[in-house]
């Protein structure tokens, strides 16, 4: 009888076992599937953004949805973003007695990688997942399928036009939220302090160079560019069903804040071997 137990738990492990690598192979294989989709979705994207016609009007109007819409979360969030730093550097910069570094430090940190960073989550978490749901229910209602049958190109109606949106307004919202941020910096200095308006922004411009500014501007085209491709992505190419649209949000959300760090790493590598 032991004999036969350990013979049925020897098949059972070797059946998990070939379950499990058989689940490893089709995720690794539904992973290169979808990479390959989703390359070949960017080309259609850049050879539909190039070819006329132009859908202007269109661009208009969801570069006001996607920034100007966005702009009071990303203006609250840089506000406290700035406060908060400030406050949270100040004890430490205060021992070593060199808290008249702390308008140059935190503008730094800002400009360099905090802003565009946290900006671009926040745009990730907002937009990403408004453009994902909003073309995934068009096409669960068939929507996109009527445009296709009524003559107008769908992709470059709501596709082009909305990544594009994401990508210009992206690095405007970015140095919206880096001036309120330093704004945030400043109260965040009075409080426990007396600095004039004048002495703290003299301090922040004269430790910011070019090499500080121009990385970070570049690398949240990139960003925008991102969050614009997987949020339409994954709406335009989403199940049938309404599980389908929130899924699709979801991964969205999901994968373009993993590509908003994934890009911020290999920018930080590409100026580090230019400094």
């Amino acid at each position: 009888m032991p004999i036969n137990l350990k013979i049925e738990n020897k098949v059972v492990v070797e059946k998990i076992a070939k379950l499990a690598e058989h689940s490893h192979i089709k995720a690794l294989k539904g992973f290169f599937i979808e990479m390959a989709e989703l390359s070949i979705f960017t080309l259609r994207f850049f050879k539909e953004a190039l070819k006329p016609r132009y859908e202007f009007k269109e661009l208009i109007k969801q570069a006001y949805l996607i920034g100007y819409k966005s702009f009071p979360l990303v203006a609250i969030t840089g506000l406290i973003m700035g406060l908060v730093l400030t406050i949270q550097s100040r004890p430490t910069l205060a021992e070593f007695g060199a808290e008249s570094w702390l308008p140059a430090m935190v503008a730094v940190s800002i400009v360099r990688e905090i802003g565009p960073v946290i900006t671009a989550l926040i745009f990730a978490g907002k937009v990403g997942s408004g453009i994902g749901a909003e073309l995934a229910s068009m096409k669960v209602t068939e929507q996109i399928d009527a445009m296709e049958v009524s003559g107008i190109n769908p992709f470059k109606y709501l596709v082009v036009t909305r990544i594009a949106a994401a990508t210009f307004m992206l690095p405007v919202l970015v140095i919206a939220a880096d001036a309120i941020s330093m704004y945030g910096a400043y109260i965040g200095v009075n409080l426990k302090g007396d600095v004039s308006f004048h002495l703290f922004f003299l301090e922040v411009f004269a430790k910011l160079s070019f090499s500080d500014v121009f990385p970070a501007l570049i690398k949240t085209v990139f960003f925008g560019l991102a969050i614009g491709l997987i949020g339409c992505y994954k709406g335009y190419n989403a199940d049938k069903g309404t599980e389908g649209v929130g899924k699709a949000a979801n991964a969205a959300v999901v994968y373009a804040s993993l590509m908003v760090f994934v890009i911020d790493m290999i920018a930080v590598q590409v100026t580090s071997l230019f400094s």
